[in-house]
């Protein structure tokens, strides 16, 4: 019983982290004086990409060198930060975009896509290349606080440490809470008999972008839909610049060949992310839309034929 007990105190650890690092979020950025969207891509979306950077370093690092695990990791994530966790959002409250600095992140966010294709174009993810993802996301930090602007009028709701202490311990809460989760729901499926396949494609997968997946849902419930979209554009760049370049610097890697099928979904997914974006608004049947994809997504990697 020890494995459903943990797996519960998982979610429910994953659901009070989430809502208490809304809680934080919000206040912070009336008190910083900046957007929730720049929340949302800052401090947000860079904490919940913590699970893909240790999968990552650790995948790199180990003793099979699985390079294949690190860069689908990224693509994976990415694809399901998108489909999984806007379609999961959406379908619970219909998500809006903010004004311009969307379309301000939008581009930044289709460069790191071309940057990921072409990685795979060449089939080596040098130190070099980790060095310029990592330049080009520092430069990006570096304007997008430049050009800031608050986004809501709104007094402060409560004090800055404890703004901060809510949001950074809301972050820690989701991590904890998805690495429980994700470990004791191996051990339950297995226990059922699930094979590793399946397991990998489902728990796993879905298992790193849980922190995304919560602390959307809890953003769109009170009603912030710039910090769920902030989130979204955050981690999937993170993701691409910031984890990879990092595993660059740290083991330049060659990237395997059937990484190509998975980078013409991922680009296609995030392509879709942005012309909604244009569209102003992610509507329950658009939601539910994407939640289809992701299935067939999912079952077209247990059928590579």
């Amino acid at each position: 019983m020890m494995p459903y007990i943990l797996f519960l105190l998982g979610l429910v650890l994953l659901i009070f982290g989430g809502d208490s690092m809304v809680r934080g979020a919000i206040p912070l950025a009336q008190r910083l004086k900046v957007s929730a969207l720049f929340i949302g891509v800052v401090l947000v979306g860079f904490g919940t990409s913590t699970p893909e950077l240790v999968a990552s370093l650790f995948a790199v690092l180990g003793e099979q060198k699985a390079a294949g695990i690190a860069i689908g990791n990224v693509m994976g994530s990415n694809i399901a930060n998108v489909l999984l966790v806007l379609g999961c959002t959406a379908l619970l409250c219909p998500i809006k975009f903010p004004k311009a600095p969307f379309h301000r992140d939008a581009l930044f966010l289709f460069l790191t896509i071309i940057g990921l294709d072409l990685v795979c174009y060449w089939g080596v993810l040098s130190r070099l290349t980790g060095l310029v993802f990592i330049a080009l996301l520092a430069g990006y930090m570096g304007y997008t606080l430049a050009t800031e602007r608050q986004d809501s009028l709104e007094a402060p709701t409560m004090s800055l440490w404890r703004s901060l202490l809510l949001a950074v311990g809301g972050i820690i809460g989701t991590l904890l809470g998805a690495k429980m989760m994700v470990n004791n729901a191996v051990i339950i499926a297995q226990h059922w008999g699930v094979s590793d396949t399946v397991i990998g494609l489902t728990v796993i997968a879905i298992g790193t972008s849980l922190p995304e997946l919560i602390s959307s849902i809890m953003a769109g419930l009170h009603k912030n839909n710039s910090m769920v979209i902030g989130n979204i554009v955050g981690s999937n760049i993170y993701n691409a610049f910031f984890i990879l370049g990092v595993v660059a610097l740290v083991c330049p890697i060659t990237v395997p060949g059937d990484m190509t099928a998975s980078a013409f979904v991922m680009t296609g997914t995030v392509l879709l992310f942005i012309l909604s974006g244009y569209r102003k608004v992610i509507s329950r049947p658009m939601g539910a839309l994407f939640l289809v994809l992701y299935a067939a997504y999912l079952i077209s990697l247990g059928n590579p034929s």
